[in-house]
């Protein structure tokens, strides 16, 4: 598992905190790292780590068919539902004590830290290597 991969990493590199990030995110920015490391140094040390998420608005349900974040008897707008918040993997940041104490990087008080969906994507799959494609055909675009 990766975190059996960052014990590893954490004992052999001694530091206060790490940050982590994915190749599989190439359009994750310099600025939004930036950002993240700001925020979570800020907020440290009431906040043990951060993690980015994407936020999620849609109806959604489980396998028993029971909804999970809204009441089909009251259909609100998507954009009015209480958003959840996926796990996107784009960057973590973590403090060493907390991190070695629990053997993961998302700690006790973590700190959501949300990056929108085209930023956020995640190559993991065939079709997300073609939606990347095409997004970055279309970021090029727009730059000429």
């Amino acid at each position: 598992s990766m975190n059996d991969v960052l014990v590893h990493d954490v004992r052999q590199v001694p530091s206060k905190f790490y940050l982590q990030t994915h190749s599989t995110n190439p359009f994750l920015r310099s600025e939004t790292i930036s950002k993240a490391i700001a925020t979570f140094l800020e907020a440290y040390p009431q906040n043990d780590s951060l993690f980015s998420v994407t936020r999620f608005q849609s109806r959604l349900w489980n396998q028993e068919a029971n909804p999970v974040n809204h009441d089909p008897e009251v259909l609100l707008r998507t954009q009015d539902l209480v958003p959840l918040y996926e796990e996107n993997s784009c960057l973590y940041i973590f403090e060493r004590e907390s991190f070695l104490a629990r053997a993961n990087r998302v700690g006790k008080m973590p700190i959501l830290f949300e990056i929108e969906a085209p930023e956020a994507l995640d190559i993991d799959e065939e079709l997300d290597f073609a939606l990347a494609e095409c997004l970055m055909r279309t970021v090029q675009g727009e730059a000429k």
